[in-house]
């Protein structure tokens, strides 16, 4: 359990690759905090479960991430009441698809806050603990869209690239302090998120559900396989090891051959 005694923050952590994180670090025996919302009773079963994978501690905390007070105080709940932190990883996440002139306002606000902004305010209330400490990983779940655009995603694909580019300036902030700075950017993950905006793609390109599977979710991957929570997760475990010190500012892409083309 080569995570025994580090803390971690994963946003965005009540379902899907979020949780993914958190269950791959707390088989590793971090103590995790997990963010975001759900039905109470099905996020402590899910708090109750980390615990007992790790042997260490294992908090939810409700904050949200469009508030940069809400933010900061979960990081230093987590470096009062476990340590660290030690990890965090950005995962908070929403979407919304829409032709840019139709496309509502609030939507685009509150896409940029959550998927991008709210990593910003994670990295600037934990890299001064993470210098302190001289070691630490920050580890944001990008996207494809990081890389290439699609219809419709304006404020997904804007927030995403923005993203990757805020990685690569922390890790140059952070690369003589024991910190690595990195983005994963998977390709299409089955997740709620993804299931939730079939609907509206369906809507914005008169498809069938069936065809926007095929036709647009894993047109764009060459395995024609979505990847799962669980690689994307292991590679996070990975980036957390002392053999990948050495990766830092980097974009690391996890979808199935899309952006090779």
């Amino acid at each position: 359990m080569f995570l025994k005694g580090k803390s971690a923050i994963v946003t965005g952590s009540t379902s899907g690759i979020g949780l993914a994180y958190a269950k791959a670090f707390a088989a590793e025996g971090a103590s995790v905090v997990i963010n975001g919302f759900g039905d109470a009773g099905d996020i402590e079963k899910e708090r109750a479960a980390l615990e007992a994978t790790s042997g260490a501690k294992a908090l939810y905390d409700a904050a949200d991430m469009t508030k940069p007070d809400e933010i900061a105080a979960m990081v230093k709940r987590c470096h009062d009441e476990i340590g660290g932190p030690d990890i965090i990883v950005n995962n908070a996440g929403i979407q919304y698809v829409s032709p840019i002139e139709d496309f509502p306002i609030e939507k685009w606000d509150a896409i940029i806050a959550i998927n991008l902004t709210s990593a910003f305010h994670m990295m600037r209330a934990a890299v001064p603990l993470m210098k302190a400490a001289k070691w630490g990983r920050i580890i944001s779940t990008a996207s494809a869209h990081s890389l290439v655009a699609s219809p419709g995603k304006s404020a997904y694909v804007t927030a995403k690239h923005g993203l990757a580019g805020l990685t690569k300036t922390i890790a140059l902030e952070t690369a003589t302090f024991g910190v690595t700075v990195n983005c994963i950017s998977p390709g299409y993950v089955w997740t709620p998120l993804v299931e939730k905006q079939i609907p509206d793609t369906m809507k914005t390109r008169n498809m069938t559900r069936e065809q926007v599977m095929n036709d647009v979710l894993l047109d764009a991957q060459p395995t024609k396989q979505f990847v799962t929570v669980e690689q994307v997760a292991a590679f996070a475990l990975y980036l957390c090891r002392d053999e990948a010190a050495s990766i830092t500012g980097a974009n690391l892409s996890m979808d199935g051959g899309w952006t090779a083309a």
